[in-house]
């Protein structure tokens, strides 16, 4: 049977943790730094968990997961 190939594009999305939670990052963190108070872009540097409706078809797309 071959292998189940990764979806490069959710690859490059989230992350799986060794417990197997589903990380993603935030929103609003890729241009325009500069004019943003440093209240909205510190919480920006820590990943959030995928809620729970999504984490099913995310994990379909990253099979190592």
């Amino acid at each position: 049977m071959p292998k189940i190939k990764t979806r490069k594009a959710a690859a490059k999305r989230f992350r799986i943790t060794k417990t197997g939670k589903v990380l993603r990052r935030r929103s609003g963190m890729r241009h325009l730094l500069e004019w943003k108070p440093a209240r909205k872009k510190r919480p920006g540097r820590k990943a959030l968990r995928v809620k729970a409706p999504d984490v099913a078809r995310i994990r379909s797309m990253l099979p190592g997961g």
